[in-house]
């Protein structure tokens, strides 16, 4: 059996996007060989919110390390909030204490918290230890160097430049890059030529089953978000000005069937919910404004506040039909698509015409999506009658892709990744 340590700064019970690749491999690591055990940053130095029932899914025999982070409060007087750079140091000193007394094969980074992916060169170069990077998202990205000011992350200037200075030390000497995106793999190993020939894999998140399970037993533990005095078509998820190429068409179809008088079609409601990154209470509306632009605002909700993971589960189960769009950018794949695809409801997809999430939709067998540039008002209208005309079917979905896309698959490809990364070796 060999030894896999893994970083993920948030992990449960911090409810971070970015864990959940881990959290759901972890149950398989072993039936592939691998030993797991996962160092993440202590929950009382998180900025996330905590989601305890996250816990449930971890199998009880792994072995998790906890370091300590400096305290947000005083770090951001200097501008630095990030988990990375307060945990930083401390991961340095834990994996040397953990190296005393024990043996990894391969150093695991997966996470979007990219600063401490500079610690595998570290010890690559002191232990000879191998390391893998899980890009989850762009680490140095010039996406939004021709965007508007107000379209910028925050803190963006420095977070440019951090970026463009740490990605090399970690990733010219990686031994391996896992990504949800080809286009992310091949755009480093075209940056950096000392990695043409390392392994390398595309692997999506899969979908996590148990996941389900534990959000219906836990469903009376969360308030109902939705009306069930109306239709609701639910997209949880964030928002932003690079999704409106996507919602555009929905809202313009939505505003064509209402001014030919189409009555029955008021009685549908759609939600956008958790689409702000900001603190609960101090998000501000992406989806509502474009609402109101295109004469719509009466059918649109938004809330910006996140909810949590199995809140999250929950109402999509509660919802009498799904709505997901896609960014502008082409390299976008939503990793929020399992849960979605999970739950047997109707399901209308608009995303970039380049963007993997179609084609893998297809293969589930999603009969309703499409890309921005060639969706028409028929399309969409054919997707609301099938709400407003008696109770639609639920999707049946393709066995092979369900497998294909399954958690336990996407963690033996991971391994499979490891084993090339390694050597091979046992």
């Amino acid at each position: 059996m060999k030894k896999l340590l893994i970083i993920s700064p948030y992990f449960p019970p911090v409810n971070g996007a970015d864990m959940q690749r881990i959290r759901m491999s972890l149950p398989y690591f072993a039936a592939n060989g691998w030993d797991a055990e996962v160092i993440m940053v202590d929950e009382q130095y998180a900025d996330l919110p905590a989601d305890y029932l996250l816990l449930q899914s971890i199998p009880e025999q792994i072995r998790i390390y906890k370091v300590k982070a400096l305290k947000k409060s005083i770090t951001s007087k200097l501008g630095l909030g990030s988990i990375a750079l307060r945990s930083l140091w401390f991961y340095r000193q834990k994996i040397k204490e953990l190296l005393k007394t024990q043996s990894y094969d391969l150093i695991y980074f997966s996470t979007t918290q990219f600063p401490v992916c500079i610690l595998g060169a570290y010890f690559k170069k002191r232990y000879g230890i191998a390391y893998v990077i899980d890009m989850q998202d762009p680490w140095f990205s010039d996406y939004y160097e021709d965007k508007p000011k107000a379209q910028r992350p925050p803190k963006y200037w420095f977070s440019y430049r951090l970026n463009k200075y740490l990605e090399p030390i970690a990733m010219n000497s990686v031994d391996g890059i896992i990504s949800v995106s080809d286009n992310y793999i091949s755009d480093l190993k075209n940056r950096y030529p000392l990695i043409k020939h390392i392994p390398s894999a595309t692997i999506t998140f899969g979908a996590f089953k148990p996941d389900m399970q534990i959000a219906e037993q836990n469903k009376n533990a969360f308030p109902n978000l939705l009306d069930s005095n109306y239709t609701n078509v639910v997209y949880i998820g964030r928002g932003g000005a690079d999704m409106h190429p996507a919602i555009t068409p929905l809202f313009k179809a939505l505003k064509a069937v209402l001014d030919n008088g189409n009555e029955t079609l008021k009685s549908l409601r759609f939600y956008f919910i958790g689409t702000s990154y900001a603190p609960n209470g101090q998000g501000k509306p992406s989806i509502s404004p474009l609402a109101r632009q295109l004469g719509v605002a009466e059918s649109v909700i938004e809330i910006t506040d996140r909810i949590s993971y199995y809140h999250t589960l929950i109402t999509l189960q509660q919802a009498d039909a799904l709505f997901i769009p896609g960014s502008d950018d082409p390299k976008y794949t939503a990793s929020k698509i399992y849960p979605y695809l999970l739950t047997p409801k109707p399901l209308l997809a608009i995303f970039n015409k380049a963007s993997s999430v179609i084609n893998i939709m297809k293969e589930y067998g999603v009969k309703q999506v499409y890309d921005y540039e060639t969706v028409t008002e028929a399309n969409i209208s054919a997707f609301f009658s099938s709400l407003t005309n008696g109770s639609p079917e639920p999707p049946q979905y393709h066995a092979g892709a369900v497998d294909k896309y399954s958690a336990r698959q996407m963690t033996i490809n991971q391994c499979k990744l490891f084993d090339s990364a390694t050597g091979g070796k046992n």
